[in-house]
């Protein structure tokens, strides 16, 4: 065979190749086309199919009237001729608010938002028939804003299923059945605009779904289902215009959530919650810096309850918690989440780093009670009062003196507070746009106690030595911890 031939040959051994994993790609594009979930030509059987399932809910308050129209301006004998008429005949209007529902169990109960039923003194449940029942509640979650209510029927009730919310996609279609402006049963389509949202207005387990469906005043406690007519959410919270209308921003408590927290007040009347006995904070850039971590992430402890379960399994102030339970704890707000939604009494692995250091520490969970939560706000022993000395740290603009009873007086510091008390702050310094003021107290710098200004000051000494642009401030303010990074001045 000549070289000619040879090329030739493997020209074409080349070219037989290159059209072959062309056809694989194309195959491996059509499948993955394939299964991407196209638009449905109709939502009509699935509407069909579950609207009998959701509710319209109405309440009533009765609202004693505080006073009458220009009574202030008449005399006293006139002000207690119509405050015993009050006594005798007191006059009530009644007040009524409109929302949505959807039955978990052919039995009766319902699911709804607990600020549709909020101190209502009559609960009104019209089905899809038009049928009318009065419903007694079971017991609601103002945290997570849910109720649960229980209707008594002499017929079969049509039911709903719960769906599994985690294994939502942005973009998937979803479906939304409500009673927006009271009008009734009122069906709307879109996609899942995001997962995992955290509003501002709403509360300490936030996690909420994101959808482009239409949902108005009237579509709280209504149910959002995927294709497969699963309830993967409950809708709850708007974004508005002036009028009070959709624009297209919705969202809903996951299911993951509601169907735990609901179960536990069909079993307990209350929901029923994990608790570590930590007090947290994000960790941001600085404080990661501060801290000595390679990334911000996880969540900083900035109390520890006497006598909680991380005390006594070992977590210290000023710890990270990276994972909890095997799951990772990228961002400080999820934690919170994971240790509610965590049985009472579990031992779980608890992975954190202390300066630098990986530690594992397992902790038995205690019950979240109004008792426990007001234990998280304590804080530790009670600190004495020496002679005050002062100093100057110039490196982070800072005038601090050691406690004494006249700066105790002065602050109004309670008898908790132990460290260095700040005196003044030096204008335009990094501790002046991190908003320290006089009164604060700094407990810790660089996860190392202090008790006098020298103890302040050389620390920041070693953190500049070793390289470092930042400390990390413990401050004792108003009875509370939280953690402040602060940039060294190194003029």
């Amino acid at each position: 065979m000549t070289v000619a031939a040879g090329m030739a040959v493997e020209t074409a051994m080349s070219l037989r190749w290159f059209f072959a994993l062309l056809a694989l790609g194309a195959l491996i594009f059509t499948a993955a086309v394939a299964q991407a979930r196209s638009a449905p030509d109709s939502f009509a059987d699935l509407a069909q199919q579950l609207l009998p399932g959701v509710v319209n809910i109405s309440t009533t308050q009765n609202v004693e009237e505080e006073s009458i129209t220009g009574e202030e301006d008449l005399d006293q004998f006139f002000k207690d001729f119509f405050e015993r008429q009050r006594r005798q005949n007191p006059q009530q209007r009644r007040m009524t608010s409109l929302g949505s529902g959807f039955v978990i169990d052919p039995t009766g109960y319902i699911v709804t938002n607990n600020h549709v039923i909020a101190e209502a003194d009559e609960i009104t449940v019209r089905f899809h028939d038009d049928t009318e029942l009065k419903a007694t509640l079971v017991g609601s979650d103002d945290k997570t804003d849910l109720a649960l209510l229980k209707v008594e029927s002499t017929k079969p009730i049509a039911s709903l299923g719960w769906g599994d919310s985690d294994a939502l996609r942005i973009g998937d279609w979803v479906l939304a059945i409500g009673n927006p402006f009271g009008l009734g049963g009122t069906v709307t389509a879109g996609i899942v605009s995001a997962r995992n949202r955290i509003l501002d207005q709403g509360g300490p387990y936030d996690d909420y779904i994101q959808t482009d469906a239409s949902i108005n005043r009237g579509n709280s406690g209504g149910p959002l289902f995927n294709m497969a007519g699963e309830v993967i959410g409950v809708n709850t919270l708007i974004y508005s215009n002036n009028a009070g209308g959709s624009v297209g921003i919705g969202f809903a408590i996951p299911s993951a959530m509601a169907k735990n927290v609901t179960e536990q007040i069909r079993e307990y009347g209350k929901p029923r919650r994990g608790w570590l006995g930590v007090r947290i904070q994000t960790v941001n850039e600085e404080l990661a810096e501060g801290l000595r971590l390679p990334e911000a992430r996880g969540a900083l402890v900035a109390n520890v309850t006497s006598g909680g379960p991380a005390e006594k399994a070992g977590i210290k102030q000023g710890d990270v918690i990276l994972k909890f339970d095997g799951k990772e704890v990228n961002q400080m707000r999820t934690l919170p989440r994971m240790v509610a939604e965590t049985p009472i009494k579990k031992k779980v692995d608890v992975l954190v780093v202390r300066q630098g250091t990986e530690m594992n520490f397992q902790v038995e969970l205690g019950e979240l009670t109004e008792e426990a939560e007001q234990a998280s706000l304590q804080t530790g022993p009670e600190a004495t009062s020496p002679a005050a000395k002062e100093g100057k740290i110039a490196a982070l603009g800072l005038t601090l003196s050691e406690i004494s009873g006249s700066l105790r007086e002065k602050f109004s510091l309670t008898a908790e507070a132990k460290g260095v008390v700040v005196t003044d702050v030096e204008q335009n310094s990094a501790a002046a746009e991190k908003g320290l003021n006089p009164g604060d107290v700094i407990v810790e710098v660089d996860q190392q106690a202090v008790a006098t200004p020298g103890d302040v000051d050389k620390r920041v000494v070693e953190a500049k030595e070793r390289g470092y642009r930042v400390v990390t401030l413990l401050l004792f303010r108003g009875g509370d911890y939280q953690w402040v990074a602060l940039r060294i001045d190194r003029s």
